[in-house]
């Protein structure tokens, strides 16, 4: 069974490095943030409908890479920050993803810690609200009493702890 890991998160927590890390660790594919390309080739400010054609995107691109899979498939970001991008956004959740949130579970949730230095992004709205998110995605993975490890620390560290979190997987 290929164990599909979540690394979810605030803006600017490491995710995307993450999971191309463990995806080199483990000779595994990773699935990158798909809301990096759709919004690069957008000639408009995004809306409540992007996030959702953003998180099938993210989805399509997840099952894509699925087949390429041996034990692992790392995915940079899920439902859950579409989910959490739109209720800070718009207030409300689109109801499609809504249901994936509570139908398509990962193996385990990499929940990545605010303790790294915020790196400026055109792509990034939040520098000053990233530990009020924290807590909002670690209320939301509790919430659906979802598997989760919290990843801090920096470099060799944080990459230690996430891999011995996936050993006693």
């Amino acid at each position: 069974m290929i164990k599909v890991i979540s690394i979810t998160g605030p803006e600017s927590t490491g995710k995307s490095w993450l999971a191309s890390s463990l995806a080199d660790f483990y000779s595994e594919p990773w699935v990158p943030e798909y809301a990096r390309e759709y919004l690069g080739t957008l000639d408009r400010p995004y809306n409540f409908n992007d996030i959702l054609k953003i998180a099938q995107g993210q989805y399509a691109a997840e099952l894509r890479l699925m087949k390429n899979a041996k034990e692992w498939l790392f995915c940079d970001t899920d439902f859950m920050v579409t989910h959490i991008w739109c209720k800070v956004k718009y207030g409300k959740s689109h109801p499609w993803i809504e249901d994936m949130l509570h139908i398509h579970k990962y193996h385990h949730y990499l929940l990545c810690n605010t303790d790294l230095p915020w790196e400026e992004d055109p792509l990034r709205e939040h520098p000053g609200y990233r530990h009020e998110l924290f807590e909002m995605y670690r209320n939301e993975l509790q919430n659906l009493n979802l598997p989760f490890s919290i990843v801090s620390g920096q470099g060799n560290e944080r990459m230690t702890s996430v891999l011995n979190v996936l050993q006693n997987l």
